[in-house]
């Protein structure tokens, strides 16, 4: 089969090799599944680099989210049947950037049925984070205002639609007059281009003052300092990564008197944690996806020899919405 493989550790573009392997064998407990789309993800540059919180041994394959067709069961297996269409993140190095994968039978969920394939590849990793970030660590309410971070970008798209789809009132950042207009098709209420206006100030006045109920930050830096600027009573920052490649070091005297909260999301150990979470949230994004009130935007569909392109044009920040790779056509 066919698989980008890194062998040695740097620019996504420079250290992608398509490769001719066999295909991998499912072990216990495993399900090998047929690639049909793979979302590009910013872990995927990230792992490429060797600065993801998972390194897998060299050679390896990235590849964090797919959506394929169960071509094979390991054994002890139970509750699946080759051709199903699942969803899931494969289990490293055997990731999604080729025509095979693995995944853990135990996390692998049904794909919706309302998504394509494209759709269904960029429906795991980013609505799932946006849904735990939004209701389990921060339980946004109807009528609170919600400040996205990187609103075109995979996850931030995530957390505009599912902020709108929970009655909240939506401000998206963004770096361009391109993804300002994609955060608008997405459905925010107000966009705001953080190289052309002041993001405290834009949020204090659309707030009468009072600032953002809940931040969505999956960028750090700058980003992070803004928000701890532009916070409402009561606040809540939740904290989904550094893009900006900068880690925050914050001073706690300041959410002490302003009286905010900073909150964590690792959504990857829930996997091991609370997997039952995991498939609730998939079902309540599934009837979401079924009525219409989400779907990825899917904003390029490459194919699987484009892999070191398009990962390479995330890292480089230069994508809007979600970039899939339809592996089978």
């Amino acid at each position: 089969m066919k698989a980008w493989q890194v062998h040695e550790l740097g620019e996504p573009a420079q250290v992608l090799q398509l490769a001719d392997i066999p295909a991998p064998a499912p072990a216990p407990g495993q399900l090998r599944v047929r690639v049909r789309a793979a979302a590009a993800n910013f872990p995927d540059a990230l792992l490429c680099r060797g600065h993801y919180q998972v390194r897998p041994d060299l050679p390896f394959t990235p590849g964090v989210e797919l959506v394929g067709e169960v071509s094979a069961l390991g054994e002890g297996v139970t509750g699946f049947a080759e051709g199903d269409r699942v969803i899931g993140s494969p289990e490293l190095p055997a990731g999604a950037f080729a025509e095979e994968s693995l995944l853990r039978a135990d996390q692998v969920l049904p794909a919706p049925t309302a998504l394509d394939d494209a759709q269904a590849s960029a429906f795991f990793i980013g609505y799932q984070t946006g849904w735990f970030a939004l209701h389990r660590r921060a339980a946004l309410q109807s009528g609170e205002t919600l400040l996205v971070h990187a609103a075109a970008g995979g996850v931030g798209s995530a957390a505009v639609q599912l902020g709108k789809a929970a009655g909240a009132t939506v401000i998206g950042v963004v770096g361009s007059p391109d993804k300002a207009e994609v955060a608008r098709q997405l459905g925010a209420d107000m966009v705001i281009d953080r190289t052309r206006e002041d993001v405290v100030a834009t949020v204090k006045e659309a707030t009468a003052g009072r600032g953002a109920d809940v931040v969505f930050d999956p960028v750090g830096g700058d980003a992070y300092t803004w928000s701890t600027k532009c916070i409402a009573f009561e606040g809540r920052i939740v904290v989904i990564g550094f893009a900006s490649g900068t880690i925050p070091t914050p001073a706690l005297g300041h959410p002490l008197v302003k009286n905010y909260s900073i909150l964590g999301l690792h959504w990857g150990l829930y996997q091991h944690r609370d997997p039952k979470a995991i498939r609730y949230a998939h079902d309540e994004l599934s009837t979401l996806a079924a009525d219409g009130i989400v779907r990825p935007l899917v904003t390029a569909r490459r194919g699987l020899d484009d892999v070191p392109d398009a990962v390479q044009q995330l890292a480089d920040g230069t994508t809007a919405g979600r970039v899939s790779i339809e592996v089978t056509r």
